[in-house]
This record gives structure tokens, C-alpha cells and sequence, in this order.
């Protein structure tokens, strides 16, 4: 199973969480990122629907896939503030 870290820091002037160095918008206040990383941790873990998704690769092949929507990341918040 997948596992995703949101990691509370200082970012643009305020703070932001990060996951795999992308970061969010940033917030006016360490409370308002640590809520919003909270938040989207939370939504992550949300199992939704099996699809069928079909795809191309570099070479030109098609590749048809199905993507289990029970197959949810464990998520978890690093906070060192």
C-alpha cells in the first residue's frame, strides 16, 4: 500500500505542508497549514469508484488498466514546528 507524508513548513512568507516537494498555497498561520494538511490527508483516504482507465506510453502502445477505488494511500502529517 501506498503511503503519502504531508509535512508541515515555513513557505512564502508563511506556511504551507509539502508532499513528495510540491507545496500548497501557503497559509497566514502554522494552525491554518496543519488544518489544511489534515483536511487533504483525510480526503486522500476516501475510497471512491473502480474505473477502468486506459492510457498511452512513450512507444505508442495502449494500455487498459482497472484502478480499485478501495486501493486508498495511508497518510500521515510530519510536523516539526
Amino acid at each position: 500500500m501506498a503511503h503519502v507524508t504531508y509535512k508541515i513548513v515555513q513557505h512564502d512568507g508563511g506556511w504551507a505542508y509539502t508532499v513528495d516537494g510540491v507545496f500548497s498555497e501557503p497559509f497566514p498561520t502554522h494552525a491554518a497549514a496543519l488544518a489544511a494538511a489534515k483536511h487533504a490527508a483525510a480526503e486522500q483516504r476516501v475510497p471512491g469508484r473502480t474505473e477502468t482507465i486506459e492510457y498511452e506510453t512513450a512507444d505508442g502502445k495502449w494500455h487498459t488498466e482497472t484502478a480499485a477505488g478501495s486501493d486508498r494511500p495511508e497518510t500521515d502529517i510530519e510536523d516539526t514546528a
